[in-house]
């Protein structure tokens, strides 16, 4: 029987952030959010009809904002999971959060239908900051979620930074980080923020932006990136991936499944999914989405069966993502031939680069240089 990881897309959100390009948005229509969970509560249904061969070991609600969601939403859609799925007793079942939009009401609603992991979209500590990115909290905001958070049992929980945000200063990340770090979160998740096209930070500070002068260098950014890495360990936090960090015990099962090439399956608008060598992604507009699953229609708009070569390439980027590298007898094993016949020459220049090392017999995995220039080693694969 294999393992899945099911990930359940929420698109709402209370109001856009200013840098984000993921598929949110606010309701625009009265009722819209609840129609859409009666959708998708219906897609469960149909969509785990398919898949008895296999044990869910995570689960994942993001978004968008899935805080957002009314307990009743929330228990539909739970209960759909847990009757069309086995879900294993251990399961990590992670719901993605803002500050403010939860009550302890809502916490304990959380903790009773067996989530146990909480991810809290923070960013920064500096209401300035927060402000310039159209966050809709306060750092206070931050630390009353957290106290409840906390007082209500949750004892696995990430938060999210962001760095090189515009007009921040290594001085300034670093408060931000500290600030964090006095909570002891089990899970830290810290990213430098991209400029995407089509939101509203591109025409600010994208090629060409009048503003683009007012966010960090590539060098202040390496620093702000290297600082993370120092105070994180000697607070105690390992990193196990290039942008998350975690106290012993606590990195997130559900993530990791996805740099090693483990199925799942995305539900929702928009969601994409990895199964048996083929990836597939839902409709994206959502008045079609839920039109069609009322129609008792399928969702999937896009699909593509990954070739060998393709499969051989993503396990060698994305298991490089990882501090512990890629196992190279498990290159051999799935996919009957060495990493040395197939990359041979492109492992041995890159080490001779510096870029890659084995830190172990056996693995290959990035070198800090390498790290910071990862997307490069990648492209080597491809």
């Amino acid at each position: 029987m294999g393992q899945l990881g099911i990930y359940i897309h929420i698109p709402f959100c209370q109001k856009k952030c200013n840098y984000c390009d993921f598929l949110s948005a606010p309701s625009r229509k009265q009722g819209e959010q609840k129609r859409y969970v009666e959708a998708l509560g219906r897609e469960i249904q149909r969509e785990a009809k398919g898949y008895e061969g296999y044990r869910a070991d995570t689960l994942f609600f993001g978004g968008g904002t899935p805080s957002l969601l009314q307990e009743d939403e929330l228990e539909r859609l739970m209960a759909a999971l847990r009757e069309g799925f086995q879900i294993e007793a251990d399961a990590e079942i992670t719901m993605e959060v803002n500050p403010g939009t939860v009550s302890r009401a809502k916490l304990e609603c959380y903790r009773r239908l067996g989530i146990n992991r909480l991810s809290i979209g923070l960013q920064s500590a500096d209401d300035e900051e927060l402000k310039e990115l159209g966050r809709i909290h306060s750092w206070q905001d931050f630390l009353t979620t957290w106290q409840a958070v906390r007082e209500c049992g949750f004892t696995n929980v990430n938060v999210d930074l962001m760095s090189a945000l515009p007009g921040q200063t290594k001085e300034g990340y670093e408060n931000t980080l500290m600030k964090v770090l006095a909570l002891r979160p089990e899970h830290i998740s810290a990213y430098s923020l991209i400029i995407e096209e089509e939101t509203p930070f591109y025409s600010r500070f994208g090629s060409g932006g009048e503003e683009a002068g007012r966010l960090p260098d590539e060098e202040e950014e390496r620093l702000m990136y290297e600082r993370t890495g120092e105070l994180l360990l000697e607070h105690g936090y390992e990193r196990y991936e290039i942008s998350n960090y975690s106290r012993p015990g606590f990195s997130c099962k559900h993530n990791i499944g996805y740099w090693t090439g483990k199925e799942y399956l995305g539900l929702g608008l928009g969601a994409s999914s990895l199964i048996a060598h083929r990836r597939f992604s839902r409709e994206r507009n959502l008045t079609a989405y839920i039109d069609k699953v009322m129609a008792e229609e399928g969702t999937v708009v896009w699909q593509e069966s990954l070739s060998r070569q393709e499969e051989m390439a993503e396990f060698m980027f994305l298991g490089l993502r990882l501090t512990q590298g890629i196992s190279l007898e498990e290159f051999k094993e799935r996919f009957g031939t060495g990493s040395e016949e197939k990359y041979g020459k492109q492992i041995e220049g890159l080490i001779q680069k510096g870029l890659l090392y084995t830190p172990t017999e056996g693995r290959l995995a990035l070198t800090k240089k390498g790290v910071d220039v990862s997307n490069q080693v990648f492209l080597e694969f491809l």
